[in-house]
């Protein structure tokens, strides 16, 4: 399984990017897609996530009601549309597949800033 991930860029605090993963397939067992991100010197910690077929979403407290995750499935992609953006969002943001209690196909990472 391939993960690309792709939309950072550099936003204003208060504005919107949309993230897009392309997967090239889903591994046997492995029914959800998730995002991930690691702020500068800190750990990664999760952001959201989705079942494959687009039903069942989850999110970090921190991120709720201003991300939204989706799954489009005639295109294969998992996207992240991040909303009121703050300064604190700045990180890199991974793609990831996985099963409810692991993640094992990683994306590259795409690098999000966000200015105050």
């Amino acid at each position: 399984v391939q993960l690309q991930a792709s939309g950072g860029g550099l936003v204003q605090a208060g504005g919107s990017l949309r993230l897009s993963c392309a997967a090239s397939g889903r591994a046997s067992g492995y029914y959800y897609m998730g995002w991930f991100r690691q702020p500068p010197g800190k750990e990664r910690e999760f952001v959201a996530s989705i079942t494959w077929n687009g039903g069942r979403a989850h999110y970090a407290d921190s991120v709720k009601g201003r991300f939204t995750i989706s799954r489009d499935n005639a295109k294969n992609t998992v996207d992240l549309q991040m909303n009121s953006l703050k300064p604190e969002d700045t990180a890199v943001y991974y793609c990831a597949q996985g099963t409810n209690t692991m993640y094992d196909y990683w994306g590259q990472g795409t690098q999000v800033t966000v200015s105050s």
